[in-house]
């Protein structure tokens, strides 16, 4: 069923009787932050997030539950402790730098943030009061299709140059696509595991590790030896040739999923080493 995620259709018809919906949609952030892109990643998330909002309000017979996608890039650098559901605290919007991060990281960090936050108020202010919401704070899901973060990052580890990225003490948060689609799972059955967080569920594996470690168990998994490390005036020049942006390898994104975990959820790969291992398996 075709939707351009900006004016109704007759896709509206299939959310009647629907059991859940779930919104993933938006423009990749892969991207060099020029305005036209920020634009349109705002645009992608924002404009078919109210869309949503606005059929299923309109419906005789609304989906029972509404999950959509959001990003844990939300909650603020974070080197010194785990950010959970509870007690994690967001990053800074651009009226806010230096409030809860340091003021001289790049702006494009607080750019990140204020996606998140218009993405989340889209979604909050959306009155669909016989639909459950839910959403979903998202890490880097891991899977092995072509093109996707592990693509990328297998391809530089393959060339050699899968070695530490920048300090190297930075978190890197990210969950195995089967983990990410079993918590769905999970979500559609027990949606009353969020209500002690208005909804916000972290999609996230429960040990998040510094890039470092992140990038020397991708290489054991390859099964390569060596990887040339990049220093943080290498990535910048790096991202300005692949037309991306360092922040989605800088930012330290220290992540856990208090909520899933509270609840009982039991994760298959709760490791990245492990996680690696299947997904090199699969990519072969």
């Amino acid at each position: 069923m075709h939707w351009d995620g900006a004016t109704p259709g007759p896709w509206t018809s299939e959310l009647e009787n629907a059991d859940a919906v779930i919104h993933l949609s938006g423009r990749s952030v892969n991207c060099r932050y020029t305005p036209a892109n920020r634009q349109t990643i705002f645009d992608s998330r924002i404009i078919p997030t109210n869309l949503r909002g606005r059929v299923i309000a309109e419906a005789r017979n609304p989906p029972r539950l509404w999950l959509n996608a959001s990003t844990s890039t939300f909650y603020r650098h974070a080197l010194d402790r785990p950010q959970d559901e509870f007690t994690g605290e967001l990053g800074d919007l651009p009226s806010e730098r230096g409030t809860r991060e340091p003021a001289n990281v790049p702006e494009t960090w607080s750019f990140s943030i204020d996606v998140a936050h218009r993405w989340e108020q889209a979604f909050a202010a959306a009155a669909t009061p016989r639909t459950r919401k839910i959403t979903l704070r998202s890490s880097m899901t891991m899977s092995p299709d072509r093109g996707g973060v592990f693509s990328v990052l297998s391809g530089l580890t393959r060339a050699g140059l899968g070695g530490t990225q920048g300090p190297g003490i930075q978190y890197v948060s990210w969950i195995h696509d089967q983990d990410y689609c079993r918590a769905i799972d999970y979500l559609l059955e027990r949606p009353e595991i969020t209500d002690a967080t208005d909804g916000i569920v972290n999609m996230t594996a429960p040990n998040p590790l510094p890039n470092r470690d992140f990038m020397r168990e991708l290489r054991r998994a390859w099964h390569v030896p060596i990887g040339l490390p990049a220093t943080t005036p290498m990535l910048e020049i790096g991202a300005l040739f692949l037309r991306t942006e360092t922040e989605l390898i800088l930012k330290s994104r220290r992540v856990v999923p208090a909520v899933l975990l509270n609840s009982g959820f039991t994760f298959q790969f709760p490791n990245w080493p492990e996680a690696a291992k299947d997904l090199v398996a699969r990519s072969s």
